[in-house]
């Protein structure tokens, strides 16, 4: 797990794990206590809709290094190829995660409702 997150990109993944963490904590933190839930439902609605553009935008900044750098090369492999598209939707598939996570514990506060 680590491995990927280096390998995604330190300045975009991090990121991502510490909202997952905050998503989780606010959750489970609204079940625990009997607070107002509409505004628990807002912050995880906003936060998770904030960490996905966050995740998009590293994969489209990760692309643009991926074809700068095959661009200089000018002969590039196959395997070299995916491997770079590989690693630029790392951020991607994370933020998305996260975004699910995000809208499920959305669904559950509001059938708790």
């Amino acid at each position: 797990m680590l491995d990927r997150i280096q390998e995604g990109g330190p300045f975009f993944m991090w990121p991502i794990v510490i909202v997952f963490i905050i998503l989780v904590g606010l959750f489970v933190k609204q079940l625990i206590t009997k607070g107002d839930k509409a505004h628990t439902i807002t912050l995880l609605s906003n936060i998770s809709l904030f960490i996905l553009s966050w995740g998009i935008l590293g994969s489209v900044i990760g692309l643009i290094e991926a074809f700068d750098a095959i661009d200089s090369m000018q002969n590039v492999s196959q395997g070299m190829m995916a491997g770079g598209l590989k690693v630029a939707f790392l951020c991607t598939v994370f933020a998305l995660v996260t975004f699910i996570f995000g809208r499920l514990f959305i669904l559950i506060l509001n059938l708790k409702k």
